[in-house]
């Protein structure tokens, strides 16, 4: 074991004997359980039968399970090795140039061969496929980090991966189309015209820049239509954030060596795997009276599900193809402006973080995308990496929660989750820099209208 009391210390590692071998499953120890998966014709809660044509019966049962730890396989440990344990940091630089007495740490999880926190869940998916004999894996992805990551992992098991990209971030960031290219995979700009899902939207919108739900919409019909092709999904579900919990796990760990307890937790939110991989390990121990951190969830002001949004039943995706889940919406119908934190633009947010949010268990508030890009080039040039956009959101709430401990002299602990690296989003960064980006106001006729077409489902 390496350990260290150095107050000075900047990197915080765990050996490799040190790499959890399991996951947690936060549903083990909710107070109450949320609401269940509706079936869109019965209004019945959704069964096994229901989720086999897009999963496999392994990732089913951990969907709905409650145990409160899952072994986690050994050859998923086996490509694991390849990044994680993952570092954490100290900001030392970054403390310092706010002049703040809080100390902020941040678990860096740019170093998988995505760039990103996605591997996390995509390789144990596309293990479970491969083992159910599933030939192919279909998928949306936004940005391109989910869609970089299930290529790699599909390339771990052989498996083939069609994936449809989301067409603002297609056109934003092509090297992320490059990427998923050289793992393997094969990238469809969305709206397509290879489902009719995709051609339905184009119709009536023919200049679309697409959204997550359009693209969950054509990834779903495509393996819905052929048995030897699954789903996989990259946020939202159970399955997803309980794989990302080796995040929160190994976290826990590197703050105990340095004998820190976090007094705020903060990560960007989407659809909600990297919040709640970082969040889940820690609200557990809250849940069990060992510690008591605020725990605070940042989306973008453009997306502002969680902020903004109803809690609701809806449809993951905007064909209404998917079950419905109850979880904080902008509505199936909602399609955000193209910002460039393409991994945010979700019109929905996780159930689970949904019903946490809804049991006073967690905060939520929303950035614009200029005060996080300026967040992003304050922590490269003190820290040394270049942010993803999505990250940005969580290092402006730290940099801003930060600033308020400067005024009142409180020495917090600050934690977040840097889930992965903007080497291809230098557009990005180019488009701030050079004064072009600009936040996009968001009014409340948009969202009510898409609010407007829910499904109805009765309450209670």
């Amino acid at each position: 074991m390496t350990t260290s009391t150095d107050p000075r210390q900047t990197k915080i590692i765990l050996d490799e004997d040190e790499q959890p071998t399991q996951w947690y499953n936060l549903l083990a120890d909710l107070p109450t359980p949320p609401p269940p998966v509706l079936h869109p014709g019965t209004l019945e809660p959704v069964g096994p039968d229901d989720l086999a044509p897009l999963f496999p019966m392994d990732l089913i049962a951990q969907e709905v399970t409650t145990e409160r730890y899952i072994d986690i396989p050994g050859a998923v440990l086996d490509v694991y090795r390849l990044w994680r344990p993952s570092p954490m940091y100290r900001a030392h630089r970054l403390e310092k140039a706010l002049g703040t007495p809080a100390r902020i740490y941040y678990k860096y999880e740019g170093v998988s061969p995505a760039g990103s926190h996605k591997p996390n869940t995509a390789v144990p998916q596309a293990y479970y496929n491969a083992q159910a004999g599933i030939r192919r894996l279909t998928t949306e992805t936004g940005a391109g980090q989910w869609g970089t990551a299930l290529a790699f992992a599909c390339a771990q098991f052989g498996l083939e991966c069609e994936i449809w990209q989301v067409r603002a971030s297609y056109d934003q960031k092509p090297y992320r189309r490059m990427m998923i290219e050289v793992f393997g995979g094969t990238v469809h700009p969305s709206p397509s015209d290879l489902t009719e899902a995709g051609r339905r939207i184009l119709a009536e919108h023919p200049d679309s820049t697409g959204s997550l739900g359009i693209a969950i919409s054509e990834a779903v019909e495509v393996a819905a239509q052929n048995a030897d092709t699954n789903y996989a999904l990259g946020s939202v579900l159970n399955h997803v954030l309980l794989h990302q919990t080796v995040i929160g796990e190994e976290a826990l760990l590197q703050l105990a060596k340095v004998g820190e307890t976090p007094d705020l937790i903060v990560g960007c939110t989407g659809g909600g795997s990297n919040f709640g991989g970082l969040a889940f390990p820690f609200l557990r121990e809250k849940l069990a009276g060992k510690m008591a951190p605020v725990i605070r969830a940042v989306e973008p002001s453009a997306c502002p599900s969680l902020t903004r949004g109803v809690y609701a039943y809806d449809f993951g995706d905007t064909a209404g193809m998917t079950p419905l889940m109850k979880m904080h919406t902008l509505g199936h119908d909602f399609i955000p402006d193209p910002i460039h934190a393409g991994g945010l633009r979700y019109h929905g947010m996780s159930p689970l973080i949904s019903h946490l949010k809804e049991e006073g268990l967690l905060e939520a508030v929303a950035k614009p995308q200029r005060e996080c890009f300026a967040a992003g080039i304050q922590f490269a040039r003190t820290e040394g990496i270049v942010p993803a956009p999505e990250p940005t959101h969580a290092i402006a709430a730290a940099i801003e929660e930060a600033l308020r401990c400067k005024e009142t002299g409180e020495a917090k602990v600050i934690l977040t989750a840097l889930c992965g690296h903007g080497h291809l989003d230098l557009p990005a960064y180019d488009a701030y820099l050079s004064g072009a980006m600009q936040d996009q106001a968001l009014d409340d006729a948009a969202i009510n209208e898409a609010i407007g077409a829910l499904p109805p489902v009765p309450v209670g």
